[in-house]
């Protein structure tokens, strides 16, 4: 992650630490730390931080000056989790993209998110391995690999993991949420 990234955006938007801070609801500290690069973020966290300055969480992490063709291997992919939600998501799509290609793997017995929450994008869901459930304005949709779900991201939504395996999924979002 590029930790100078926020502290432009931040600047960019005429906030000093203590207002993001405050904003976002976590500590001037924690703020600092991960502009410095002293502290990694939790998701949760960072869509905090994203809300606050207006942009797509993974804008955070974007490159200055994109190629052309853009090859993302497995291993440089950017990752980011929540220890509360036992999910962790790789971008499998460049930063700067209109679209966001996410793979996910949710934990067994999990949820994405605490609660269902919208954003203004459209979202396509499509499970590679175990089984996930898609919750959309409180129904629930049962995928079984292979299987797929398109819907509006503005209307309250989360993944879940009712089986005993790890379900791992694609998740494609345009354009990229917040």
């Amino acid at each position: 992650m590029s930790q100078t990234r926020i502290r432009d955006y931040r600047l960019a938007r005429g906030l000093t630490v203590r207002e993001l801070a405050a904003r976002a609801s976590v500590s001037t500290g924690l703020i600092s730390q991960v502009e410095r690069g002293v502290a990694d973020p939790s998701l949760e966290t960072m869509r905090k931080i994203a809300r606050v300055l207006d942009i797509p969480l993974f804008s955070l992490f974007q490159d200055d000056e994109p190629d052309k063709v853009a090859v993302i291997r497995l291993p440089d992919r950017f990752r980011v989790g929540s220890p509360h939600a036992r999910i962790t998501y790789t971008r499998a799509s460049r930063a700067s993209s209109r679209l966001e290609v996410l793979e996910a793997i949710l934990e067994p017995g999990s949820a994405s998110a605490d609660a269902p929450r919208g954003h203004p994008s459209e979202e396509c869901v499509v499970v590679l391995s175990g089984r996930l459930v898609v919750e959309v304005l409180d129904e629930r949709y049962s995928l079984d690999e292979g299987d797929s779900c398109h819907f509006d991201s503005n209307l309250p939504h989360r993944f879940l993991n009712e089986s005993t395996t790890p379900a791992r999924f694609l998740v494609s979002v345009a354009p990229p949420s917040y």
